[in-house]
């Protein structure tokens, strides 16, 4: 069965993450800037992102935006 487009991005921002592109600490791009990039919808780019946050990569900060998560 294919990944659902959100799974897929997911994916990817996992990648960057994880590979040292984005290191903790750094701000993530905003969700339209997202959608831009990956030719995705806000709802895909939303759910990739509660899944970044449920497996503990990201964290956010309400009226700031989504950070990466430093390394427990």
């Amino acid at each position: 069965m294919p990944k659902q487009q959100y799974q897929v991005l997911a994916d990817e921002l996992r990648t960057k993450i994880e590979s040292g592109a984005w290191p903790p600490g750094t701000k993530l791009p905003s969700r339209s800037q997202l959608c831009k990039e990956y030719g995705v919808s806000d709802t895909v780019v939303g759910k990739a992102m509660m899944i970044l946050r449920a497996t503990g990569l990201t964290e956010t900060l309400e009226g700031v935006g989504v950070f990466v998560a430093e390394k427990p």
